[in-house]
């Protein structure tokens, strides 16, 4: 029976790979030419410059290289990164000779796309296999950032006329977060503008930080964990952007403030907040801004990343440098979003339940879709929807009333919250131990077969054994309150 669910389970992970690798250049080829319809760059030649031109991210391509070195062994990966960094030193100093921009990003790509040759001709075994798969996480998160840049110049397409106004209305039952934390930055000065600009910049950069770590056994334990974070931020990417066209806002700096480019409403941000308009309706707006509020990716992206700072695979706590890195860029991420004006508090709300929703579908893949999982990912989805309903049709209502408003919104957040935080980090089961290879390999590979262990002297059971992590429950209850990842 566990032989057969394994197996199952392996044919299915092959099928979805399979389908990635045909899906990925299908949709590449779709948006190209949706690009070269619409008359803006599209992915292939985003890729192209990568390789030949001025990349158009310093950043995105250097992590795309890290992640994919943590399939290599040591030697492979100081030769790949040398090579990276002085194929980049050639390329940024012919650019600079021909007046170009100073950046860096080619040597990364070259690099990376040379070790996916490399193993798939010259390797074998596991060493192919790791480097192939670590490649290919590399190359889809380069990627990905393709898809994104296209898909906003499509939500602007789709999408000519904003929901703002209705934000805002339902945005007033938080206490319109946006204008406290945009104030608050123009108190504190630019020290921290800076560093939370950073911050939000930078998040892939982080992202990069703890999946590495996550995945820093791979071929030392010859073992892949079952769930990392590349896999959630993938996901998100996905599924987030899809609401962008569902419900297009461009976010209070662009409609309350200056930088509207003369289709804003009047220049209050961040200063004032704007009188409530209840008689809301969607605003034709420039095609300079994309329609990317709704849901906060940020927000949804940063919790994640704090989500997988939490613990180690096998459930002991990571690092306490780990944890308050992940703690640090939520808050300045949370900070940002609302205080440069990017995003309202709703917003927020929205990309934190995605978020919950998308990992509860992902986490613990090896305990298969139960009624624990079912309830969470429906209730999340549900949530989203019901989120998404009320700002759009309840907004006057809910700046009329806002402290109900509010504290309904804000339990709704907290019920999903709650219930993740129920299912996967107050309890784990006990019941399927951990395999032997944990330890090492820090996966959460469960044996499949029951235990059965010896009884022991009833004199020598005590009643009740106090943990560290919760209330005191019997020694001999099948579930310890231990705390899951």
């Amino acid at each position: 029976m566990g032989a057969g669910a394994a197996a199952r389970r392996s044919a299915s992970q092959r099928g979805i790979r399979v389908f990635a690798v045909l899906a990925v250049p299908l949709l590449l080829l779709v948006l190209q030419g949706v690009a070269l319809w619409r008359g803006y760059e599209g992915p292939l030649e985003s890729v192209v410059r990568d390789y030949f031109g001025t990349p158009k991210s310093m950043t995105v391509p250097w992590a795309g290289l890290v992640l994919a070195l943590v399939g290599l062994g040591n030697r492979h990966r100081v030769i790949a990164f040398g090579a990276a960094v002085l194929i980049d030193i050639v390329y940024a100093c012919a650019r600079l000779i021909a007046g170009g921009p100073f950046t860096v990003g080619n040597g990364p790509v070259l690099v990376l796309t040379g070790l996916a040759v490399l193993a798939w001709w010259r390797w074998e075994g596991k060493q192919r296999s790791n480097a192939l798969r670590a490649a290919a996480l590399g190359a889809l998160l380069i990627l990905a950032t393709k898809v994104g840049d296209v898909w906003l110049h499509i939500t602007v397409d789709l999408r000519p006329q904003v929901l703002d106004q209705y934000v805002m209305l339902a945005d007033h039952a938080l206490g319109d977060p946006a204008w406290v934390m945009g104030r608050a930055l123009e108190v504190l000065g630019p020290v921290p503008e800076a560093v939370l600009h950073w911050v939000y910049i930078e998040l892939p950069a982080a992202a990069i930080v703890v999946a590495v770590w996550q995945l820093r056994r791979v071929v030392a334990g010859g073992r892949w964990p079952n769930h990392y974070l590349v896999r959630t931020f993938l996901v998100l990417g996905l599924v987030g952007p899809l609401v962008y066209i569902l419900f297009p806002v461009v976010g209070p700096m662009f409609v309350y403030g200056m930088d509207g480019n003369g289709f804003q409403v009047g220049n209050y941000w961040p200063g004032v907040v704007p009188p409530l308009d209840r008689g809301p309706e969607a605003l034709p707006f420039s095609d300079l801004a994309p329609r990317n509020c709704m849901p906060s990716m940020h927000t949804a992206w940063a919790l994640a990343l704090f989500l997988h700072t939490r613990r180690n695979a096998d459930g002991t706590l990571a690092p306490t440098w780990l944890r308050w890195g992940g703690t640090f860029w939520l808050l300045c991420t949370l900070a940002a979003t609302l205080g440069f004006g990017y995003h309202y508090g709703v917003d927020l709300v929205a990309g934190a339940v995605l978020c919950l929703t998308v990992e509860s579908a992902l986490r613990e893949p090896e305990r298969g879709w139960g009624w624990f999982r079912v309830r969470l990912v429906g209730g999340g989805a549900l949530v989203l929807v019901t989120l998404l309903l009320g700002y759009r049709y309840l907004a006057v209502h809910m700046a009329d009333y806002p402290v109900v408003a509010g504290s309904i919104v804000l339990a709704l957040l907290a019920a999903v919250a709650a219930g993740f935080h129920a299912t996967w980090f107050a309890r784990r089961r006990s019941d399927l131990p951990l395999a032997p290879a944990s330890s090492s390999a820090r996966t959460d590979k469960f044996l499949t077969g029951t235990v059965n262990r010896p009884a022991p002297h009833p004199s020598a059971v005590p009643l009740r054994t106090q943990t560290p992590d919760g209330p005191a429950v019997p020694a001999d209850s099948p579930i310890a309150p231990v705390e899951s990842r």
